[in-house]
């Protein structure tokens, strides 16, 4: 088994091989911390872009309750920022830990999938910022006036609109990474393109739950995870389709040259 890497170290080894990649990665996130928070202000005014375009030109303003909730709204940003800076870091970690374990052939199977998480994730977080958040804000913002002679106005905190965005980047990025999930799945031999299609009407259902669970509780940001999530599901299929013919020609390539 030449294709396999040959490091069969003890389980102390592999233990103390584990702590330093840990450590590295904690060093990793602490290091983006630090550069995050030094550019929160910069930061947040990113974040806050989409509902300052929705309150438009008779402009808004965030407010908070608590002393403290601002210096708390920094370190929350740093936190989440951190996370994306350091995590082709974090990752790279990952796999040179698993990567000895596994075979060259392996490897090859396990690489689009490694390239194919960041790349969905973002594009589900460009979704919910450029797309599903000034449009979600656009339809709190509408609820704004004259309600029986008293006017309402939109006074969000800080805090609670921070976590409102967490909230719509990490749901968006999280479910864009269905296809790497049902592909690992299929790849794995645990479930079947049949079985998936089998299952199309669930997934539509669990679509909408999700969305539900991970969205503002309003119809405009539910449809707009829901939909794409069962996209995402058909193209799955897809690419499950163009998968299994591949490795069918494959396979009747090989019995022809054994025969």
């Amino acid at each position: 088994m030449k294709d396999i890497d040959d490091s069969k170290a003890p389980l102390l080894e592999h233990l103390i091989e584990l702590r330093s990649r840990l450590l590295k990665c904690v060093v990793a996130l602490f290091l983006g911390f630090i550069l995050c928070f030094a550019f929160s202000e910069q930061l947040f005014a990113v974040l806050v872009h989409p509902l300052k375009q929705a309150f438009g030109a008779s402009g808004g303003k965030l407010v908070y309750t608590k002393l403290y909730e601002a210096f708390f709204v920094q370190v929350k940003i740093a936190l989440f920022g951190s996370f994306f800076l350091s995590f082709p870091i974090i990752a790279n970690q990952l796999w040179a830990f698993v990567a000895p374990g596994l075979y060259a052939k392996e490897k090859r199977a396990l690489l689009p999938f490694l390239l194919a998480t960041p790349i969905l994730f973002l594009a589900g977080a460009s979704l919910a910022y450029f797309v599903v958040m000034p449009t979600a804000f656009h339809f709190f913002l509408d609820f704004q006036g004259n309600s029986g002679g008293l006017q309402i106005e939109a006074l969000p905190s800080a805090d609670a609109y921070l976590g409102l965005v967490m909230q719509f980047i990490l749901a968006f990025g999280i479910s864009f990474l269905l296809p790497v999930l049902l592909m690992l799945l299929n790849r794995a031999g645990l479930v079947s393109r049949a079985q998936l299609v089998g299952m199309r009407r669930y997934m539509i259902v669990a679509a909408f739950i999700a969305a539900a669970v991970l969205t503002p509780p309003d119809v405009v940001s539910q449809l707009m995870l829901a939909v794409p999530m069962i996209l995402l599901y058909e193209f799955t299929l897809l690419a499950i389709w163009f998968t299994d013919r591949r490795q069918q020609k494959e396979e009747n390539n090989l019995a022809l040259s054994g025969e």
